[in-house]
């Protein structure tokens, strides 16, 4: 006679609007409505995005913030693991973007318990699409470190990044922040600083990292901050050195157009001279 598989729960983590109510999407509402267990971190926020979704939660709530969820995590693990339905929300956002929610799927991973998601807003996929900078390749840097010789370091390490970058800042030291940045990555480096998306006093500024740092200090300092800056542009190198790259990597295999594009996407040189100029070099071999 086998044996039959124990009962086994699941770990949900939801996406909650992150200014506007009217964006949750129906997922969601389901989920708070019929989960066993509601990790939020802040029970109080969640209530209300309950009443302004008109969703009761018939499921035990508790709270799981960054001060006890390695503790709160265990627990909520072994009731995932008894079979229940776990439903993990933050104030805004997904969880674990810089939210509580890590250790959770950590602990879950390592029992072997469900992860799963309910995909909502992203104050860091909003900022980005409204930028008006570059989305193809970006990366997110969350949020910097206050003390003001950890942030120069960290910013110091993201000078050559290439990739437009994304951060989190709280406002009132985003005019500091801004500063820092001018300093370290260039006065004629351009950004966004998104504040209060989708919420009523939405606004997007774009500028270079000096002029928003001017408007910030002048700023009220209220409201959620999503920060975009560009990546650093291709460093210019000597033409015979890209040439160079270009036709050893030719010599590996590498087509022609690929290698001369990719070599003129590093170095900042013309894809169409680099191209020319390498058929020219194996015309004359």
């Amino acid at each position: 006679m086998s044996v039959p598989e124990p009962v086994r729960g699941r770990v949900v983590l939801a996406g909650t609007p992150i200014g506007n109510a009217e964006d949750a999407p129906p997922r969601l509402v389901a989920a708070l409505a019929s989960a066993d267990v509601i990790a939020a971190e802040d029970t109080r926020r969640l209530r209300r995005l309950c009443a302004a979704l008109g969703v009761e939660p018939r499921g035990r709530v508790v709270s799981s913030h960054e001060h006890n969820e390695d503790s709160r995590g265990e627990d909520l693990v072994a009731a995932a693991a008894a079979g229940a339905t776990v439903l993990v929300v933050t104030d805004a956002g997904m969880p674990t973007v810089s939210d509580p929610g890590y250790r959770v799927v950590v602990a879950a991973a390592a029992a072997g318990v469900p992860v799963t998601t309910v995909p909502g807003p992203s104050a860091v996929l909003a900022a980005l699409a409204v930028s008006g900078l570059a989305t193809d390749r970006f990366c997110f840097e969350g949020f910097l470190p206050r003390k003001g010789g950890e942030r120069a370091s960290v910013l110091a390490e993201l000078a050559r990044e290439r990739r437009t970058m994304v951060f989190f800042e709280a406002p009132h030291r985003l005019a500091a922040s801004l500063e820092a940045m001018a300093e370290a990555l260039g006065a004629d480096r351009r950004a966004a600083v998104c504040r209060e998306l989708t919420k009523t006093h939405e606004e997007v500024r774009r500028g270079t990292l000096p002029e928003l740092a001017a408007w910030a200090g002048e700023l009220a300092k209220i409201g959620e901050v999503t920060l975009v800056v560009a990546g650093a542009p291709a460093a210019a190198t000597d033409p015979a050195t890209a040439l160079a790259e270009v036709l050893a990597r030719v010599a590996a295999g590498e087509r022609l157009k690929d290698a001369a594009a990719e070599v003129a996407e590093a170095t900042g040189t013309s894809k169409r001279e680099l191209y020319q100029a390498a058929l020219e070099a194996r015309q004359q071999r």
